[in-house]
């Protein structure tokens, strides 16, 4: 296949999966192929077909979404791959006609009349290459949708289409490597259960050169009150490394009867990216080791697409939950009344509200060597409307805290542009191109410190921050909890 390389991103694609990885996941049509020649098999187009009319029928919300834009150009140049490539095809509504068009010409009386008079298109081999290629520069952020006037929200549109390209065989490798180790080892990056036992064993190591303190983290604990579930990267080093010291810190310090497990060590979600079947059994794995080890409720730790899948689809996929209780703060007493359905909460709710009730001794001088800005991560501001509570920590752990400018920030925030699987050596130039806007907030601030509640994010920036000179340290919110604790 002939790739045109005249539009400025076009020449940007992810690396195809490996055909080892689509075996272990069982994905259709394993084979060695590339993303210059994707090698599709015979029926493929029948097949595309078929699987699209099953995701609209299935998805009301994307049937909705298909139907109902417009064209008013709201979203136009919301989108950080747009504003950094200036690639037509990179608008939000650019990117979901390119899936809209081909839905008009096959499943819309109007569509199959009036074909390209109404924005109807054939599928072709060319439609396929464009779908790859734009569909895989999205980073389903979602900040679009919040200036859409009918809200529509391209990251639903984004999922069934990939569930399209993943029916046909066609999908990418920084995915499916990682899915693969999470639904054969246990978790994205690849740990099985000795290394994590050594990782935490190590953590608990260096709190004791710290602090003097002696902790034992509890491993798979049956009949705990709380399953704690933070990302995988936590226990394997780098800016995350500190997140995972200081929440275990924070719970020794309130005393708090919680477990962390070996099986479901993985609170992030790669399967969000690739479709709703890799989505709903990664996901799984949680309910299921939560039903195992008898706790009360679930703790999730700083991951940004994990509650994604948590606050959009986890009910519906693997519900109900009513096996777990509705949460309930065993230090505080307090209800978190809006998880009585999932029956997980987000480690920054469970902190603010100890800090409010002064469950937590905190010295925040201890981060004087620190001026801190927060980063709005996309799917806790965005889904779950989490953006005062962190900013609640932040402001009661340290003395020198400074805002980003709301208008990449908060609601409207410039996500970190490596999610959707573009977390990738073949993509850093495009990133880099799209991620601008967001860098150079962070320098207005003046801040050294950049705290963030995504792993992604703490991968991406620190990446970025070498790159663009920010001289800047990356870590997480509850890495400065952790550093703020005050022991007797």
């Amino acid at each position: 296949m002939k790739i045109d390389k005249s539009l400025p991103a076009r020449k940007y694609k992810l690396y195809a999966t490996w055909k080892r990885d689509m075996e272990t996941l069982e994905l259709p049509f394993p084979r060695e192929w590339s993303h210059k020649e994707f090698n599709l098999p015979p029926d493929w187009k029948k097949i595309a077909l078929k699987k699209m009319e099953e995701v609209v029928n299935k998805y009301r919300s994307v049937k909705l979404f298909l139907d109902i834009c417009v064209k008013c150009g709201a979203c136009t140049d919301k989108c950080p791959f747009f504003l950094g490539t200036l690639d037509p095809n990179n608008m939000p509504v650019a990117r979901q006609d390119l899936f809209r068009s081909v839905y008009k010409k096959y499943f819309t009386l109007t569509g199959k009349i009036f074909g390209a008079l109404v924005g109807a298109e054939e599928l072709t081999e060319e439609m396929v290459e464009l779908w790859y290629t734009y569909f895989y520069q999205c980073s389903q952020c979602r900040r679009c949708s919040v200036f859409c006037p009918y809200g529509i929200d391209t990251a639903e549109i984004m999922i069934a289409a990939r569930e399209v390209l993943t029916a046909i065989g066609l999908s990418p490798r920084s995915l499916t490597e990682a899915i693969a180790k999470c639904e054969t080892i246990g978790n994205h990056m690849g740990i099985p259960p000795a290394a994590l036992l050594s990782a935490i064993q190590f953590a608990e190591e260096e709190i004791k050169e710290e602090t003097g303190i002696e902790i034992k983290v509890p491993i798979n604990k049956k009949g705990a009150e709380i399953l704690y579930v933070p990302p995988s990267a936590d226990f394997f080093g780098g800016p995350h490394w500190g997140t995972l010291k200081g929440v275990i810190k924070m719970f020794h310090q309130i005393g708090l009867d919680y477990t962390i497990s070996t099986y479901a060590s993985e609170g992030g979600n790669f399967g969000t990216w690739l479709g709703y079947e890799h989505m709903k059994k990664i996901n799984k794995k949680l309910v299921e080791e939560a039903r195992r080890l008898g706790v009360k409720w679930i703790l999730g730790g700083e991951c940004g697409h994990m509650w994604r899948v948590i606050h959009a689809f986890m009910d519906t996929m693997n519900g109900p939950l009513d096996f777990l209780e509705e949460p309930v703060s065993p230090i505080t007493g307090t209800k978190f009344k809006h998880a009585a359905s999932t029956k997980m909460v987000h480690i920054c709710e469970f902190t603010a509200d100890l800090i409010k009730h002064g469950k937590l001794k905190l010295d925040p001088s201890k981060n004087d060597q620190y001026i801190v800005t927060y980063h709005d991560s996309c799917n806790p501001a965005r889904v779950m409307g989490l953006i005062e509570e962190p900013r609640y920590i932040l402001k009661n752990v340290c003395r020198n805290y400074v805002e980003l400018d709301p208008n990449v920030n908060r609601e409207k925030t410039i996500c970190c542009c490596a999610g959707g699987g573009l977390l990738a050596d073949e993509t850093i130039e495009l990133r880099l191109k799209a991620v601008r806007p967001k860098i150079e907030a962070i320098k207005r601030t003046g801040a050294n410190f950049l705290a963030c509640i995504c792993a992604i994010d703490k991968a991406a920036f620190t990446e970025y921050s070498d790159h663009f000179k920010l001289n800047i340290t990356v870590g997480g919110v509850h890495e400065l909890v952790g550093n703020a604790l005050v022991f007797d």
